[in-house]
């Protein structure tokens, strides 16, 4: 039987490092609070509660005073900085540095069209942590687009510049791309930020899928990087299932199978695929 892990699978480093500063800070303090899920894998966050860090929503952060709090991955709007610094909070900042970047562009694209009727548009999924910053960028003023039915809202006449939330896919953004070229009839500009190294993940686990009899994907329900990679591989490999922990699998999936593959989301944490690797091989004979 032969079994692997997916290498280009596991956390991308914006996840890796947060995980990292948080770990480093409990060393220090019994306790951290972070906003929102350091990452959406549940067992992730609980082997990190365990640690002492408290997962809060932004209304409990607003209360909080003289303590330290950590901004994940996703990248937090301005206001999140404002309400730290007024409540004396130690801000351990693990914001993704092609977030910030992108942070950057888009506030820099709002203040050269003030007093403008310029347009900011940001493909990406409304109400997501990445998405609420990039928006907190233009005080509010981007609009969200998720699909090209969202474009309605949008003035053709008007100059447009849009940008992507960095872990959409090329071809949602080309969707939305194609129209924009259509149907702007002034000055539109299209900034492609989509960070490639969560984009590639789904060529490369196209062509993994393929390569064995069954597949084992691990990711956290609340993923929806995990629920599109994984939809990819159902589609290469009708024999894919879909796992949060160990205890999930079924070991009559592999009773006809000499190949197994595990992959997972940019969210999974390599050391609980290892696990489900360990315990196939101590299941089979």
């Amino acid at each position: 039987m032969i079994i692997e892990i997916d290498q280009n699978s596991g956390f991308c480093f914006g996840v890796v490092n947060a995980i990292k500063k948080a770990e480093e800070a409990l060393t220090e303090n019994k306790t951290l609070y972070c906003i929102g899920d350091i990452v959406h894998n549940n067992i992730e966050v609980d082997r990190l509660k365990n640690l002492g860090l408290k997962t809060i929503n932004h209304n409990e952060f607003e209360k909080l005073s003289n303590t330290k709090v950590l901004f994940r991955a996703h990248g937090e709007p301005p206001l999140s900085y404002e309400k730290a610094k007024e409540n004396n909070l130690e801000i351990i900042d693990t914001s993704c540095p092609v977030v910030l970047n992108l942070q950057k562009r888009i506030k820099k694209t709002f203040l050269e069209f003030k007093g403008t009727e310029g347009q900011i548009l940001i493909y990406g999924k409304f109400g997501h942590a990445e998405v609420n910053g990039l928006v907190g960028q233009t005080e509010g003023e981007a609009y969200v687009i998720e699909s090209v039915e969202d474009l309605k809202k949008v003035d053709f006449e008007k100059p447009v510049s849009l940008f992507s939330q960095t872990t959409k896919t090329i071809s949602g953004f080309k969707e939305i791309t194609d129209v924009l070229k259509l149907k702007c009839q002034n000055d539109l500009k299209i900034n492609d930020t989509i960070c490639r190294q969560v984009a590639n993940r789904m060529p490369n686990i196209r062509e993994f899928a393929k390569k064995y009899d069954v597949i084992v994907f691990v990711s956290g329900r609340k993923s929806s990087n995990g629920k599109l990679l994984f939809d990819v591989c159902k589609q290469e490999n009708e024999q894919s299932y879909f796992v949060s922990q160990p205890d999930e699998v079924k070991m009559t999936w592999f009773s006809e199978a000499k190949s197994i593959g595990i992959s997972g989301a940019t969210s999974t944490p390599s050391w609980l695929m290892k696990q489900i690797e360990t315990n196939i091989k101590s299941e089979i004979k």
